[in-house]
């Protein structure tokens, strides 16, 4: 073992330039996959500091998640809408031992209004029961406590920007128009929120939920554990959620639940990829490197090295570059997750101010998965220099191995058979499922398309070497002849390119096809004449209101939110949150276009509900039968089937009673107000009486969003940034490849020019070389991704071209033929500085 360590030590020092190429890839992609993991590891356990709720122990709240009955303790979807928690739990609290207090709090929302009739802006402003001022705890700098119904205490910052102080009047909307408030005092002020206090009385009155509470805060008797505290309070909480230390937020905030969610999807999802392409760069890479030191190993067979101690002697090479990579790139994984932290939250996908989780973990299972991929990379690299007879080593030696194994064969060609099937997806199903299924169809034939690489390469290089050769007689020929020659080693460069051109295109047209074709058919699908927004949304009296306006026909409240689906898969249970849409039933014709194939939307009041067509199929079920899923909320919901309907990407799966869907909304507010026209009424005095309705921050506008607008284009900007880092790695690789194949073609270089080709006729051969590369991974990559896009775009919009900027494309083949040109460009300028007497006698 001491023998073979050294021997490995020293060929690492010799060959430093060799072993380079492998370093790097091992160090990005472990650096990727830490990265991955502190976020990961930051999905279970960071979060924000709490705010309200700084003064109490233990923090009670409805529960973040749902579990279905028979699903396994992995399986669970995150709530899509503040859930609530019974305000009689308090009471229940207070009597367990070391409570000192349990205080209900209420939350909703509530904003000063200016004396324009302007909603004031900034922080999210949120109002609350004045008992619950002493969780966080808030204190009066001025004034006193609210105790008339018409008494309000602001927050000090809100105060400022409101320009009203202790006495004065402010007019405040929370749910219905605006009311006038006195300013009974005035408390310190929050970063993340602005915060209005009531009576208790006034607050749960205007929270519309009696009886329920945002959340019970709990402050403890001194001496007592938080920890301790909570093992109580659980054993009587039926089932709510209990939280301590930074876990509290949330359940102050909804969006640092759903950023833990998020972030342990991310982290699965896109460290499986870069996992996935760590391995695929790291193979190829040693891949390489081994290949280009045939002669050596041939060598070491000829004087009577067994197969095994070849592998050995590479496998200990390997694993020594690797740990020392891992290390670095363990280390490295700290600035890669904080940097798609910062990337992620510029987005809007995550709060700024969430705090990542750091600790050795991540690191630690990096390093063992980058030595794991080290090493089976090894193991398959090893494989042909190890097998080699010592009696055929020494005349195989200076000459490339041109066929390819049976196994490797059908494997490749499987893959790329595979993923064409699954491109097929797109044309049976519809929705999100059809565009990430398009995507990994993409992945697998490019894969497939790597494991035969050569016999691609040998395939287009004969037709390239000809049209070289005849274009440019001298370098087009020497072009030609080396790429004919060493098919592998020309695989081994375009593959990560063609990989990273695929990819790109596959994600990011893939994502502008589904935002346009949801975009397309809610153009088609939203009839109504205007449609009325807020920004922070819209009462619920607007809509009765519209519909008492002279002109309009018909007012239709739009409620976006959300519903989790619990189906049996097999022997396991599949737990989905799906978009879903509030409307009143009766008010939808000549406003909105569902494509009703079945039923009436007219019947959808009380306890009712209509699906997709492709929902409904799923699910089985009929006109008439109980559907069971779970509300935003987390409520479990039972409800009638009334229609189906097949304008599923413009409405989501779900269209619930909007009375049903505001009550299991956290705001109790409406996202929009369609209004249709009466046919002989005057478009320029409806309009007017709209604008002129007494609820501020209403807007007016002639056409609607696409719904779940917006998640679709911060899931588009996630995609986007996960891409790039990707697609980064795999330029890094492909950089690292093109270098490392172009100098160790030193002592090539230096006989074409000791037998007469001069340095100029060199450096246009590798120019040529490099366009071929870039060449067949653009063309290859870009049909690789386009038959997946074409099939996309037909199920999903009809038509087969690609929704998206073309200018885009371009920029990815620009990119890949700059990388190219330049990799290899800088390289062969490096190895032709030395003289051709000199190189010709270097090592290979």
């Amino acid at each position: 073992m001491v023998t073979v360590l050294s021997l490995a030590w020293q060929t690492i020092r010799s060959r430093l330039g060799g072993f380079a190429g492998a370093f790097i890839a091992i160090l990005c992609g472990t650096a990727l996959v830490a990265g991955c993991g502190v976020l990961m590891e930051s999905g279970l356990r960071a979060g924000v500091p709490t705010e309200r709720y700084a003064a109490a122990a233990v923090v009670v709240g409805g529960a973040q998640t749902v579990r279905p009955p028979g699903a396994d303790a992995l399986t669970f979807e995150q709530v899509g809408e503040q859930p609530s928690v019974p305000e009689a739990l308090a009471g229940r609290l207070a009597s367990v031992p070391g409570v000192r207090a349990a205080v209900a709090e209420q939350s909703f929302p509530a904003q000063v209004v200016t004396a324009s009739g302007e909603v004031l802006g900034g922080p999210q402003s949120l109002g609350h029961n004045w008992d619950a001022a002493v969780l966080a705890p808030f204190t009066l700098r001025a004034g006193a406590a609210p105790t008339a119904p018409g008494d309000v205490v602001l927050d000090a910052e809100l105060a400022q920007r409101a320009g009203v102080g202790v006495g004065g009047q402010v007019r405040i909307a929370t749910r219905s128009v605006p009311r006038p408030f006195r300013v009974s005092g005035v408390v310190n002020s929050l970063s993340r929120q602005s915060a209005l206090f009531f009576t208790p009385q006034r607050a749960e009155e205007l929270t519309a939920q009696p009886g329920s509470a945002h959340a019970i805060g709990v402050l403890a008797d001194p001496g007592v554990a938080p920890e301790t505290l909570a093992e109580r309070i659980t054993a009587v909480a039926n089932g709510a959620e209990v939280t301590t230390g930074v876990e509290r937020s949330t359940i102050e905030f909804l969006d640092v639940s759903q950023t833990r969610t998020l972030l342990l999807a991310i982290a699965g999802s896109f460290g499986g990829f870069a996992l996935l392409v760590a391995v695929f760069v790291v193979a190829s890479t040693l891949a390489l490197t081994i290949n280009q030191r045939r002669r050596e190993f041939a060598l070491l067979r000829a004087v009577a090295a067994t197969p095994r101690q070849i592998r050995k002697l590479i496998g200990t090479e390997t694993t020594l570059v690797a740990l020392v990579a891992g290390v670095l790139g363990g280390a490295l994984g700290l600035a890669v997750a904080s940097g798609l932290r910062d990337a992620f939250a510029a987005i809007g996908v995550i709060p700024a101010d969430f705090e990542l989780a750091i600790s050795p973990l991540p690191s630690l299972a990096a390093l063992l998965l980058g030595l794991g991929a080290a090493r089976l990379a090894a193991w398959a690299a090893a494989r042909r220099p190890s097998s080699i007879r010592p009696v055929e080593a020494l005349g195989e030696a200076a000459v490339e191995r041109r066929e390819l194994g049976r196994g490797r064969l059908l494997t490749g060609w499987a893959l790329v058979a595979a993923g064409f099937g699954g491109a097929l997806v797109p044309l049976f199903l519809r929705g999100d499922i059809a565009t990430a299924v398009s995507t990994m169809a993409t992945l697998v034939v490019v894969i497939g398309l790597a494991v035969v690489g050569p016999q691609v390469t040998a395939l287009v290089t004969r037709v390239l070497a000809l049209v070289l050769g005849r274009v440019w007689r001298i370098s087009g020929y020497l072009a030609g002849a080396n790429a004919q020659a060493n098919t592998r080693r020309l695989a081994a460069a375009a593959t990560p390119l063609m990989l990273g051109v695929a990819f790109a295109l596959a994600t990011f047209y893939s994502q502008t096809s589904s935002t346009a074709a949801a975009a397309e058919e809610t153009a088609r699908s939203t009839t109504a004449d205007y449609v009325l927004s807020g920004p922070a949304g819209v009462s619920p009296e607007v809509a009765a209101a519209v519909g008492r306006l002279p002109g309009v026909a018909a007012a239709t409240p739009v409620v976006r939110t959300s519903v989790i689906t619990a189906a049996t898969v097999g022997d396991s249970v599949e737990v989905q949150r799906k978009p879903a849409q509030g409307l009143a039933g009766e008010q939808v014709r000549g406003a909105l276009e569902l494509g009703v194939d079945a039923g009436r939307l007219a019947d959808l009041t009380s306890a009712t509900v209509a699906l997709s067509r492709s929902e409904a199929d799923w699910l089985d079920k009929k006109i008439g039968d109980e559907v069971s899923f779970y509300f935003g909320d987390g409520v479990p919901a039972k409800l009638r089937l009334v229609a189906t309907y097949t304008h599923d990407l413009a409405f989501g799966d779900f269209v619930l009673p909007v009375g049903l869907a505001r009550e299991h909304n956290g705001g109790r507010l409406d996202d929009s107000v369609l209004v249709r026209r009466s046919p002989d009424a005057d478009p320029a005095a409806v309009a007017s009486a709209l604008r002129g309705l007494p609820y501020p921050g209403l807007t007016v506008a002639s056409s609607a969003p696409a719904p779940e607008g917006g998640d679709r284009q911060a899931q588009f900007y996630l995609n986007l940034v996960a891409v790039g880092v990707i697609v980064g790695y795999l330029a890094i690789s492909v950089a690292n490849t093109l270098v490392l194949t172009t100098a160790q073609r030193s002592r090539e270089f230096a006989l074409l020019r000791l037998v007469g080709t001069t340095r100029r006729q060199v450096t246009h051969m590798m120019r040529l070389e490099a366009l071929a590369t870039v060449g067949i991974a653009v063309v290859v990559g870009t049909v690789v991704a386009v038959v997946p896009l074409t099939l996309l775009n037909l199920g999903l919009r009809g038509n087969p071209l690609p929704s998206g900027p073309l200018s885009v494309y371009f920029g990815i083949i620009g990119g890949a033929a700059l990388l190219g040109l330049v990799a290899m460009g800088l390289s062969t300028w490096v190895a032709l500085r030395a003289r051709p007497i000199d190189a010709i006698g270097l090592r290979e």
